[in-house]
């Protein structure tokens, strides 16, 4: 079984979402090994996103990622990073397809309701950043 991490992110928290987002991962069979709810401060933000780090738009994900309290998980089943990947749909929430997370709830491409490991390496990195082994279950 694969592991993969996700962050539900504040505008799909503060609209409600997160019982959507949850259940729509539930409902295909993946299992919750670990999950809270936190507010994430500049330098988690920073390591988070370093690989944008010196990207034009590194201070607009930060400045979204830390406007508000996130809900961090880690998944787990067959295939888990490809197949949460596919389930939320394409970055651009405009280019996502409908029955997708941010085809169906995504409004904008910084802001766009969800996060996923996109490799086993940030997969393993970022389910570190956010959860010590003693949390994982």
């Amino acid at each position: 079984m694969e592991k993969t991490f996700i962050l539900i992110k504040p505008g799909a928290v503060s609209r409600g979402l997160i019982g959507e987002v949850i259940g729509r991962f539930e409902r295909r069979g993946f299992r919750i090994r670990a999950m809270k709810m936190l507010r994430v401060d500049n330098e988690l933000a920073g390591d988070h996103y370093d690989e944008h780090r010196e990207k034009d738009f590194f201070d607009e994900l930060v400045g979204s990622i830390t406007s508000g309290p996130v809900l961090a998980a880690v998944l787990e089943g067959p295939e888990a990073i490809t197949v949460v990947r596919k389930m939320m749909g394409s970055t651009n929430p405009m280019a996502a397809e409908p029955g997708t997370i941010r085809g169906d709830f995504g409004l904008e491409i910084v802001a766009n309701i969800v996060h996923g490991s996109d490799s086993p390496a940030s997969a393993e990195r970022e389910i570190a950043l956010y959860f010590s082994e003693d949390e994982l279950v």
